[in-house]
């Protein structure tokens, strides 16, 4: 008999297929906000018209814009971003760009509710062993538009590095989703080839280790088969077809139903776990790892799970193969990293990896259990 318990998370809506100039409005108008403080993509802002179209659509009710997030979501800018949504009284959070800038607003959030204003502070707030500490709630909340597609937008979890351990450290509250997502594909054309794809097997990661999860279940299961066969088939066709909106559309839908799992209990397993530790540690993007580890995890976990793996190969199209090779196949096919030695992570940094891997939230669930780091070490080497 099944045992679960599904959480609905503190999304209003999720507005797909409109442009994100108008659907922000909108969005504002429905909230009855008047102070738009935008956290967004540096390139996007500096390279494109897309943030000055916004800009002008929104008009007075831009209170401020913040456009230095790096990559992995580093303390000292997540302080920077919180300090000048303070400055210009925001009363709510318009993230446009990537994870780093989606996480970074979710962390503002809890810093403006909790006045962190340090570095320092995010200790405060942070999860520690697993367990959030008692914070206040958010009160100004985020409206997210993706130009990725790892799916972030859809958690109240976010990521944030320190880069005193090089560790990056989760932070968790309810209402750190984004109260609305909008997913515009046209906006996402900008963003570089080997970003939308590899934050593409990202959300395939997400559908992979939720099917093959000891604690899955058929409501997570209908949205991690559906998500991992429209990830199947519209992450080629942008590939062959940049300019393919429909396929662009698609790929943000697989998206969004890649997240259903996590947000309904489902745990992920090494893959996210190990991917956690090559971020924050190696600066490895985030598609990256997943691109590289996906395929390890899935060959040193088949002889405990053969038959979950049975539902992946189905889903992406070849029943009568192995998952890890799918995987490998496809990602191949898309160009994108297949081993760490491609990301620059070499042998002598595996027992380091797998020391701090066994302290992720995800490997001591991942399904074929892991109880020291020498298996962890197993599956590096098989990804070497």
């Amino acid at each position: 008999m099944y045992q679960g318990r599904v959480v609905y998370g503190a999304i209003d809506e999720v507005v797909f297929g409109h442009s994100a100039a108008s659907a922000i409005v909108e969005q504002m108008d429905r909230l009855r906000a008047n102070r738009a403080f935008l956290m967004v993509s540096g390139t996007l802002h500096r390279q494109t018209d897309e943030i000055q179209k916004i800009k002008q659509a929104l008009g007075l009710r831009c209170a401020g814009l913040f456009d230095a997030m790096p990559a992995h979501t580093p303390r000292e800018a997540v302080i920077a971003a919180a300090n000048a949504a303070r400055e210009a009284r925001a009363d709510i959070i318009v993230t446009v760009g990537g994870g780093s800038i989606t996480d970074g607003a979710k962390a503002v959030q809890l810093c403006l509710a909790n006045g962190i204003d340090t570095v320092e502070g995010i200790e405060k707030i942070r999860v520690h062993k697993g367990i959030a500490p008692e914070m206040a709630a958010p009160t100004v909340r985020q409206i997210s538009v993706p130009t990725t597609i790892a799916g972030g937008e859809f958690s109240s979890i976010a990521g944030v590095t320190n880069r005193k351990s090089n560790v990056k450290e989760m932070l968790r509250h309810p209402l750190t989703v984004p109260r609305v997502t909008i997913l515009d594909p046209a906006i996402t054309v900008h963003t570089p080839e080997w970003l939308f794809l590899s934050t593409g097997i990202r959300a395939v990661d997400h559908c992979v280790e939720a099917i093959c999860s000891r604690e899955t279940h058929p409501f997570a299961d209908a949205q991690s088969v559906k998500g991992l066969a429209m990830l199947a088939d519209a992450l080629p066709r942008v590939k062959a077809n940049p300019a393919d909106l429909d396929a662009r559309m698609d790929a943000q839908i697989g998206t969004w139903l890649s997240m259903g799992a996590l947000s309904a209990g489902v745990p992920m397993g090494a893959s996210h776990g190990i991917g956690y530790v090559l971020g924050s540690a190696f600066d490895v993007p985030h598609g990256y790892t997943s691109c590289v580890m996906l395929p390890a995890v899935m060959r040193w976990n088949a002889s405990d799970n053969a038959d979950r793996q049975a539902i992946v190969s189905a889903a992406m199209g070849y029943p009568s193969l192995q998952a890890a090779d799918v995987l490998d196949a496809f990602i191949r096919g898309l160009g994108m990293p297949r081993s760490l030695a491609d990301v620059g992570v070499s042998s002598e940094h595996f027992d380091a990896i797998a020391a701090q891997a066994m302290r992720t939230p995800w490997v001591p669930r991942n399904p074929r259990k892991i109880e020291s780091p020498a298996q962890v070490r197993e599956i590096l080497l098989l990804a070497a």
